[in-house]
């Protein structure tokens, strides 16, 4: 075994780890292990006082190999390993011990968390005596981007993207992009045409020379490395040839089949041959082949000859160097509220619909008319927090962030129109939290907007006056309050798209646990994801306004510009490795790689170091043990084990086998969220399950 002198440095973390662990104790006994020949505690490690500190102790020492005892390795890699480099360790002997999220945030026993720190990091140093020096690897970055839809923020990655000369594929599942900003009548808190600002935009994506716009489309697969991923995309059969279509719409004229218009979120019918609305872009008809009954009518009049019944879609194969990630986000389902009527009554409705309702674009020309009998509407209740800030179960714990503003924005845009109608707002907590947002909550109540603080608690049909009857709970006076209304506006959680989660997994993006994309680090590097080349953007990490989609789309982007700018990108060395002496050319090894990362080449398994992402999975299925990883070999994993166990004077002792990437990210949020687990689990973090 190569005898290594190490060096472990212990970060208090301005108290966040030094008030549960009493790290000057950690010091000592780990200073007691063989091979350390130096341990130190610090306030900040990660500062340049602490850098400097590991630096002067690691050159004083003559370290070889350095353990860090702080926060959790999602962030800092590159501080430390460039502290590394430059006292002449190598990059790739620092250990990382996570005491902040994996310890002193989980337990309030300071005895326990103390000891357990102490287990954590004798296994990193015995773990460390196992590591050898490695080179990092080289990979052409292919200079184009991948964009995932084609909402607000998904236009505007592309267009920072497309403006600066990269080559950008944009994909929506959509037929149009525009997103759920194309379905808006005006944008808070200025009161902007929502239309106005979106379809220009739109038009330019469609007009750009560097972006290729693929609607009603979906990716399927996706493999490769950071600047270098191999792309597929499915064409969805649309019916119609966009090369020849110029949207006269004779076919949607007479087309006999109707169903409900998406668009409108329900409160109209369409065509089941289509364009989604006016300034759809592109501005091409499509064939939704759930409905149509393949008549041949929209064939026989299409003066293009643009009809293709038989259409199978297709598929597009690309590489991309980086990708952004803009898959907003849908609205809970509120049919499970049984006790609102949503679903039952057709006067209550959500506030999308009401953005309908209200819109000149809209299924009653921007009339504000009861959706059962179209008949006025005297007074109107909006339910805000309709699913959001509900731990029952049903709903979503969190706050959907947007709701309070553009319920302001719909009431004092009916109140402008129909000055004597009254509209009650019944809501938790009203959040203003934005430039100009105060100030547009006090226009609403100068309008005559009336706010309730309470929950409404049911809403029932007056079978008399047939209308609808709320029955809710004034919280500030505690009274209960009974009226009638003609609408009920429901404000839905805002919650992850659901055909993203799909891609999700294909790409082994960490997920929040509310669904959302997990971002690298929610305040310093929130359009990063744990994937590198991977960015995301809008509503995919989160709920938010346009205001704030859009700086993010700006912020992913320059992201991706910044890994597109090099001809190569640097990769981490951690790949398969295979013992050519213990291989017999079996094959098991491609069979088994998820990311086509192996392939036979002259009757024996090759390792195509790019593509592979070091998950371990070519191991358990080589019968002959030929298959390892270059930086965690199996005993390392038995030194890691060792470390803890020897070190461990509690019982039981719980050894938790952590995967690298998602398992990690899972117990980092366990941490933030300051979930309490017994002292005794003890992480041994594992680059894959596999082993």
């Amino acid at each position: 075994m190569w005898e290594l002198k190490i060096g472990v440095f212990i970060c208090a973390c301005g108290g966040n780890i030094s008030n549960a662990v009493d790290i000057e104790r950690v010091a000592r006994e780990i200073s007691k292990l063989e091979g350390v020949v130096v341990a130190k505690t610090y306030e900040f490690m990660c500062s340049k006082p602490g850098q400097q500190l590991i630096e002067e102790e690691s050159l004083k020492h003559g370290v070889e190999g350095v353990v860090i005892a702080a926060c959790t390795e999602n962030m800092h890699v590159k501080t430390f390993r460039d502290v590394a480099s430059r006292i002449g360790v190598n990059p790739y002997m620092v250990q990382r011990v996570n005491l902040r999220e994996h310890n002193s945030w989980t337990t309030d026993d300071r005895e326990g968390a103390t000891a357990k720190a102490i287990s954590m990091i004798s296994a990193a140093v015995e773990s460390l005596k196992h590591m050898k020096p490695l080179s990092p690897l080289q990979s052409k970055v292919v200079r184009r981007a991948l964009v995932v839809g084609g909402g607000i923020a998904g236009i505007t990655a592309a267009l920072e993207l497309a403006n600066s000369g990269v080559e950008v594929h944009l994909v929506e599942s959509k037929p149009s992009i525009g997103g759920h900003m194309a379905q808006l009548n005006k944008t808070f808190p200025t009161l902007d045409c929502a239309q106005c600002i979106l379809t220009p935009k739109m038009v330019e994506v469609a007009s750009h020379p560097n972006i290729e716009l693929y609607t009603y489309s979906e990716v399927k697969e996706v493999q490769g490395s950071p600047g270098n991923y191999s792309v597929e995309i499915q064409v969805k059969p649309r019916g119609v040839d966009p090369e020849k279509c110029v949207g006269c719409g004779l076919c949607a004229e007479k087309c006999p089949t109707t169903t409900l218009d998406e668009f409108n979120e329900g409160l109209s019918k369409r065509k089941a041959i289509y364009k989604p609305f006016p300034q759809a872009v592109p501005s091409i008809y499509t064939i939704d082949f759930s409905v149509c009954k393949r008549c041949g009518l929209c064939a026989k009049v299409c003066p293009r000859d643009a009809i293709n019944l038989d259409d199978k879609g297709s598929t597009v194969k690309l590489d991309v160097g980086a990708i952004v990630l803009a898959t907003g986000f849908d609205l809970l389902d509120l049919s499970r509220y049984e006790e609102w009527g949503y679903g039952r009554y057709k006067d209550v409705i959500t506030s999308l619909q009401l953005e309908r309702l209200i819109s000149p674009t809209g299924p009653t020309g921007g009339a504000l008319l009861r959706p059962s009998d179209g008949g006025p509407v005297n007074r109107i209740v909006f339910v805000l927090c309709a699913g959001s800030r509900d731990t029952s179960g049903r709903g979503v714990p969190y706050c959907s962030k947007v709701c309070c503003m553009y319920s302001m924005k719909n009431a004092i845009l009916i109140k402008e129109l129909m000055p004597s109608i009254d509209i009650w707002v019944f809501y938790i907590d009203v959040r203003a939290a934005g430039k100009g947002y105060e100030e547009f909550y006090e226009k609403g109540r100068k309008e005559g907007v009336n706010f309730v603080r309470g929950k409404v608690g049911e809403v029932q049909l007056n079978p008399t006056t047939e209308r609808l009857l709320v029955r809710a709970e004034d919280t500030l006076l505690g009274r209960p309050i009974e009226l009638e209304t003609d609408l009920v506006v429901l404000c839905p959680s805002i919650v992850p798209s659901k055909s993203s989660r799909e891609l999700m997994e294909k790409l082994k993006l960490p997920l929040s646990e509310d669904g959302f994309v997990q971002e690298k680090h929610p305040k310093i590097d929130p359009v990063a994801t744990l994937v590198e080349g991977v960015y995301v953007c809008g509503c995919a990490s989160s709920p938010k306004d346009i205001r704030e989609s859009v700086t993010e789309a700006q912020a992913a982007a320059k992201r991706a510009l910044e890994l597109l700018a090099s001809d190569y990108l640097r990769i981490e060395p951690e790949k398969a490795l295979i013992d050519e002496s213990k291989c017999d050319g079996c094959g098991l090894c491609v069979e088994a790689c998820p990311y086509r990362a192996i392939a036979m080449r002259g009757g024996r398994p090759a390792v195509d170091f790019v593509t592979c992402t070091g998950c371990g999975a070519c191991i358990p299925a080589c019968p002959r043990g030929a298959m390892e990883l270059m930086h965690f070999s199996r005993t390392r994993l038995k030194a890691l084990i060792d470390g803890a166990v020897r070190s461990t004077h509690f019982k039981p002792l719980i050894l938790a086998f952590v995967e690298g990437k998602i398992a990690y990210s899972a117990m980092d949020q366990v941490g933030l969220n300051r979930l309490k687990y017994p002292f005794n689990v003890v992480p041994i973090y594992v680059p894959s399950t596999a082993y």
